[in-house]
């Protein structure tokens, strides 16, 4: 027979149960050191080695003077860099899957004509597709994209590929344009995001160049509950 597990990866565990199971939501606060030590018969420093880990991992947060608490782990992307929505939830050791709703050549209209810089009328493929995190909705994806430069662009199979990886590919990205509000939704918005219309939204359109090309206009919408935006800079000291 193997051996049993390290007493700090135990108690780790028993964390994880409590909080992927939903018993402890985020801000919930954990049990200190000391009761740890003393349900798993460990010393102090077992129990600190076990909570340290997860502190690490972005599952707990520390206040000092306050104690040990869930962090609100909501799916997160970066507002100042592409990155494929997959990549993002299989980073967070999340299952990703997605749901193609609309893949279609389209005439440009007053909105996409202007947004994607082409002539009223002209032709651009359109696809429409929710991202799931572990089943549930994190972001319905509403893309236009110039068939001048993706031409296979509606031949993937997105249910293996997303959007960003095929264009990517394409066209790598140079030069991006972000612009988020908060939003209300209408009813077939909420169906599709599983959420009730009344909750708020994140909102981000998002244009892509690739050199001089403008490649991409996309609408991006993200339950609140359950998204946030990320955005960092360095700056060098003088």
């Amino acid at each position: 027979m193997g051996s049993s597990p390290p007493r700090y990866l135990q108690i780790q565990q028993h964390l994880l149960e409590k909080i992927q199971g939903g018993e402890w939501p985020a801000h919930h606060q954990i049990p200190p050191e000391e009761q740890l030590a003393r349900d798993f018969g460990v010393s102090r420093m077992t129990a600190n080695k076990a909570i340290r880990d997860l502190v690490h991992q972005g599952y707990l947060s520390r206040q000092p003077g306050l104690g040990t608490f869930v962090t609100d782990r909501k799916a997160e992307s970066s507002l100042v860099e592409v990155h494929n929505i997959a990549e993002e939830v299989r980073g967070r050791g999340h299952a990703y899957s997605s749901d193609l709703l609309v893949a279609e050549a389209i005439a440009a209209d007053d909105e996409i004509a202007l947004r994607l810089g082409v002539r009223l009328g002209t032709r651009v493929f359109h696809t429409r597709i929710v991202h799931r995190e572990n089943g549930v909705p994190i972001q319905l994806e509403d893309r236009f994209v110039n068939p001048r430069w993706v031409p296979d662009y509606l031949d993937t199979d997105f249910s293996r590929r997303t959007p960003n990886e095929v264009l990517v590919a394409t066209c790598p990205i140079t030069d991006i344009e972000h612009v988020v509000e908060a939003i209300l939704v209408d009813m077939t918005i909420a169906e599709r995001l599983e959420m009730a219309p009344e909750l708020p939204c994140l909102s981000m359109t998002r244009r892509t160049w690739s050199g001089e090309h403008l490649i991409s206009y996309a609408r991006l919408i993200h339950p609140g509950e359950r998204y946030k935006l990320r955005s960092s800079m360095h700056r060098n000291g003088s």
